[in-house]
């Protein structure tokens, strides 16, 4: 039987829309970095294991999944800078431009995560985020635990982010954290008016395989489930 939860994964994508390879000055390589490296690797083959499951195949520099869509800051939905501060384009977009790359791949993504909530008991967006705070981030240079688990302080139940994050730790043997570094981004802020949501950070750092970092995760989901009668 599958399990009653909806995984969400924005930010493993690495492609550029065929209209904007012409004018996007990233290398594969930049392209990799801005994103959310092993994402695909770690929640991908849990795919088969959920009752739903939603992905995107572009890239977080061209369009992030987990802004508003009217944020236009240098970060947001549709960004001028990778989070390592180098510039995506030559020359601001248009906003024509902007509002294509939204409606074409930001609102179908959107539309998913709606329509397969009826599913579902809970949501879970997955994440993977770098070993040190990059330059952008408030946390530049500090180590980061090993797992990061949030709720925007109200997208769940706090006896439910508390359980998943006890859980998580004893399948990694290593610190999770909640709501530090991350308190939770858009999508489960948008979302939870629909069902409950955690935003999971795994990070980058070799203290697992990507294949042990699933393995891992899988089975705190399980766990979960059962513990909190989900």
């Amino acid at each position: 039987m599958k399990l009653p939860v909806l995984i969400s994964v924005p930010h493993a994508g690495l492609e550029v829309p065929p209209e904007m390879k012409n004018i996007c000055q990233l290398s594969e390589k930049e392209i990799i970095e801005d994103g959310d490296e092993g994402a695909a690797d770690i929640y991908y083959p849990l795919e088969k294991e959920v009752k739903a499951f939603v992905k995107t195949d572009i890239a977080r520099a061209i369009v992030d999944m987990n802004r508003t869509p009217e944020d236009f800051s240098k970060d947001g939905v549709i960004k001028t800078h990778t989070c390592h501060n180098i510039p995506i384009y030559q020359k601001p977009l248009a906003i024509e431009t902007a509002n294509d790359l939204i409606e074409n791949y930001y609102q179908p993504y959107h539309r998913a995560l709606s329509s397969k909530t009826r599913d579902v008991r809970v949501g879970l967006d997955c994440h993977t985020m770098a070993e040190l705070g990059p330059s952008v981030a408030p946390d530049t240079g500090k180590k980061r635990p090993a797992a990061c688990v949030s709720n925007a302080d109200k997208t769940c139940d706090i006896s439910l982010i508390q359980s998943f994050a006890e859980i998580l730790q004893d399948m990694l043997h290593h610190e999770v954290a909640i709501n530090n570094p991350f308190n939770g981004g858009y999508i489960i802020k948008k979302h939870s008016l629909e069902i409950p949501w955690l935003q999971i950070e795994l990070s980058r750092a070799h203290f697992l395989t990507n294949v042990e970092k699933s393995v891992a995760f899988h089975k705190t989901i399980v766990k979960w489930i059962v513990i909190n009668g989900i």
